[in-house]
């Protein structure tokens, strides 16, 4: 099984919804001086959705640093997206835009902490993901 990466402000709302997944996962750090991390394995990233609905910010700006790194870049196979209904035609625009540079498939949206049936979606669609 490949792995999972995420981003999570001090909001800690992407943080929470990972936890309730209750599988390993890699935080990508906050703070420009934290260590960066760095992957060598296959992942599926989970972002938040920047922003407030204007489209400009949407992916924060420590997941376009991980994926500036090639060796990030070259694991990604992947991504799921957190958002707010009420950011409109940008709601979980980050995962669009993720998916869309990275040619990978967008795999599954959720509004703001995510409904328990969102955590199990997730959790059962990253197992079968990574059987296939």
């Amino acid at each position: 099984m490949g792995a999972l990466v995420y981003f999570s402000s001090v909001s800690g709302n992407t943080h929470r919804f990972v936890q309730k997944l209750g599988i390993e996962a890699h935080r990508i750090p906050l703070y420009p001086k934290d260590a960066p991390l760095v992957m060598d394995e296959d992942f599926v990233l989970m972002v938040p959705t920047y922003g407030g609905g204007n489209g400009r910010g949407a992916v924060p700006k420590q997941v376009i640093k991980f994926l500036n790194d090639e060796r990030n870049r070259a694991h990604i196979r992947g991504v799921i997206s957190g958002g707010n209904t009420n950011f409109g035609s940008a709601y979980c625009l980050a995962g669009d835009i993720i998916s869309a540079k990275c040619k990978v498939p967008h795999m599954y949206k959720f509004e703001l902490l995510g409904t328990p049936r969102d955590v199990q979606r997730v959790h059962d669609g990253l197992e079968e993901f990574w059987r296939q």
